[in-house]
């Protein structure tokens, strides 16, 4: 479940500005701000059943941004050669050029 909402987590992060407001919203607040679906639904004054489908059909389109943009993949993707080029680094002045590209992201 964990690794399910750091996933969730990051698309949001990636395509947030591809989502309506609405759903900016609900993600928000269920994702990072650890509502649960009463309390957005309350919030919104809607039931819990439609903040749960907005979540459900969010998520969805979330994945489906990532299958075509592979935002989230590549990131991932060049975290994972910045720490094998911090690893692989001897030279003190190599190992601040990787720092500097580290801190780009």
């Amino acid at each position: 479940m964990l690794e399910k909402t750091t996933r969730v987590n990051f698309l949001y992060d990636f395509y947030q500005m591809l989502l309506t407001p609405k759903q900016r919203s609900y993600m928000s607040l269920y994702f990072l701000d650890d509502y649960s679906l009463g309390e957005i639904a309350e919030e919104y004054s809607v039931s819990r059943q439609a903040v749960y489908d907005n979540i459900k059909r969010t998520e969805a389109m979330l994945e489906e941004y990532e299958s075509k943009l592979l935002l989230f993949q590549k990131f991932q993707e060049r975290t994972q050669v910045i720490e094998k080029l911090k690893a692989a680094a001897i030279q003190p002045e190599l190992l601040e050029i990787i720092k500097s590209l580290d801190e780009l992201e």
